[in-house]
């Protein structure tokens, strides 16, 4: 017998990068299991994701996560109703051992299978808190990506801009890295911003007061490389100064990136029930803090995924898979691993 829609049980499976996930998602919104199995000390010696690496460590882990996640939600396969898994964009070794275990999975089983958008997971992972309500302003904010972008019913996408060329998440693990700490560095920055003086740097704000929606961290990331060579053995002193002064300067660019995105958004005739920030900078309190009172200004309020779900997990890829099953979606077993996919197909 079909279930009703609040019934409805989904597994979910990421690995789009450097962490295994898999998780069980009612549709009721309830969370049954969320387990991630990060990569972070097989990569931190590299400074950075080896493609390879993480792509052995997938094939390696996987099945033992989906089934720590059935385990955790105290339901077996015969209880799902459809497998969503990530087949991108993303690293292509890892998003085909995660495609291809969800089908296998699916074809055993006779489920739906569910190929998904790794950003359209990030995109309604607010939705798992019932508030937020379509349309709403997103800023997509992570490792990889840098956007904004409308979102509607249906799986409607509409980018109102995009970075131009580092990711703001990109910009933070890469300026941690200047400073020797590590990676991933984006926590271990802000960690660090804590105890410093965010006037003590003059950093430029790249593209800041210009029109449009787009964003540009390169010419910061560089100003910052330059001002830690000139500071050479002094810079050991101004390492929590060079923090705040970087994440300050982010944080304004984003503050005014917003304001055009808002206006971007009411000019198309939409008028956003949130602004909702996503990604694994939304972990960021001072951007939190900025976007909050940007939306404020401009009366909307700021809606984030609990932390656990700003960053790379399975739970927001068995809701947004829950999303598109009520929307009777599915996809065939053939469907291919796509290691660029915008949500946007009209976007360039």
């Amino acid at each position: 017998m079909e279930r009703a829609p609040a019934d409805l049980a989904v597994l979910g499976i990421e690995t789009s990068c450097d962490e295994t996930a898999a998780a069980v998602v009612r549709g009721d919104r309830r969370i049954l299991s969320s387990i991630v199995l990060s990569q972070g000390d097989l990569h931190a010696i590299h400074g950075g994701v080896v493609p390879e690496i993480a792509a052995r460590a997938h094939l390696d882990h996987c099945d033992a996560v989906i089934r720590h996640a059935l385990d955790t939600a105290g339901i077996g396969l015969d209880r799902i109703d459809a497998i969503a898994a990530t087949i991108g964009p993303g690293l292509i070794g890892g998003l085909l051992v995660g495609a291809m275990t969800g089908k296998a999975i699916a074809l055993a089983r006779g489920l739906p299978f569910l190929g998904m958008n790794h950003l359209e997971g990030h995109a309604l992972s607010a939705r798992l808190d019932p508030g937020v309500a379509f349309p709403y302003l997103l800023l997509l904010a992570s490792g990889g990506h840098c956007q904004f972008l409308i979102v509607d019913a249906d799986g409607r996408y509409t980018r109102l801009g995009t970075t131009i060329d580092d990711a703001a998440g990109e910009a933070f693990d890469k300026t941690a890295k200047l400073l020797g700490l590590g990676y991933p560095g984006g926590p271990a920055l802000e960690r660090l911003a804590a105890r410093g003086d965010p006037q003590r740097f003059a950093l430029p704000r790249p593209l800041l007061g210009r029109p449009g929606c787009d964003f540009s961290f390169s010419g910061l990331k560089t100003a910052m490389r330059l001002v830690i060579d000139r500071l050479g053995e002094e810079v050991d002193a101004a390492r929590a100064d060079l923090a705040a002064s970087f994440q300050r300067a982010v944080a304004d660019v984003i503050a005014d990136r917003t304001t055009h995105a808002i206006a971007a958004t009411r000019a198309r005739g939409v008028e956003p029930t949130a602004l909702v920030v996503a990604g694994g900078v939304a972990a960021n309190t001072e951007i939190r803090d900025r976007l909050a009172a940007t939306g404020a200004a401009h009366g909307l309020a700021l809606r984030a995924p609990p932390l656990a779900l700003c960053t790379d997990n399975a739970a927001m890829i068995a809701w947004a898979g829950i999303e598109r099953l009520r929307r009777g979606e599915r996809d065939a077993l053939d469907i291919p691993a796509r290691p660029r996919w915008p949500l946007d197909p009209a976007a360039a």
